[in-house]
């Protein structure tokens, strides 16, 4: 791995090991199959995704990658992890969806490549994976058009999310394997906020996505507290 890759080598291990169950709904990623029908609807009920370039940052093995395909976006999904992405172009070929391809190429790289090239950018669950979260978030504001969209989700870092996204959720009820959350990577509204603002993007929206352990339930919400979504905009 190259030190000027803004990736965490044992990140990209963690999620290489468990690369072969990325579309199993009962596996490690359950909680990202229960809530991708939620991620959808509100960056389509936003972006209108069909006939949009989209570009999927970070897509591991592609879940919302495919939903968005599906809902008529044509579709690049990238990532830094080989056998995620093996799974990725796997699972697309056997479930025949159309307008989707895949790169291994880091985010970093492709802004400089292909500037101003998408309509609409997600970045779902990856910013507290990387040691520069503030530099993605450039870069997904370089890869979109004037005007375009960018979405993002991630964890904020306060003690009720420690309780609930990592104590709660790796160490007591097993929904993750433990390890996958570190705490001082996670990032608050505050925080993310500037690095939008920094980089040009002006936050349209957010959204809290809240879960009750006992009946497995998703559901949208204002609060913010634990895990949230941005919806921000380029200006035109």
């Amino acid at each position: 791995m190259s030190e000027s890759v803004n990736a965490d080598p044992a990140e990209l291990a963690k999620f290489s090991e468990l690369a072969h169950r990325w579309w199993d709904p009962e596996s490690e990623f359950r909680p990202l199959h229960q809530i991708n029908p939620l991620r959808l609807e509100w960056i389509d009920s936003r972006a209108a995704l069909s006939a949009q370039a989209v570009l999927d940052v970070g897509c591991g093995g592609g879940i919302l990658s495919d939903s968005m395909a599906r809902k008529g976006a044509d579709v690049t999904g990238i990532d830094l992890s080989t056998k995620a992405l093996r799974v990725a172009r796997l699972h697309a070929l056997e479930a025949q969806t159309a307008n989707l391809r895949f790169r291994e190429i880091s985010v970093e790289a492709l802004a400089a490549e292909q500037p101003a090239s998408f309509d609409v950018v997600t970045c779902m669950e990856m910013l507290e994976h990387v040691p520069d979260p503030a530099s993605v978030v450039q870069a997904c504001a370089r890869l979109v058009k004037p005007g375009g969209w960018v979405f993002f989700s991630t964890i904020n870092r306060n003690a009720k999310a420690f309780a609930l996204a990592i104590v709660g959720a790796e160490y007591i009820l097993n929904m993750l394997p433990r390890g996958t959350h570190e705490y001082a990577k996670l990032l608050r509204p505050s925080e993310l906020a500037a690095s939008c603002r920094a980089a040009g993007l002006d936050v349209t929206d957010t959204c809290g996505l809240e879960h009750n352990p006992l009946t497995r339930r998703y559901w949208l919400s204002s609060d913010t507290s634990v895990n949230y979504m941005f919806a921000t905009r380029r200006a035109a």
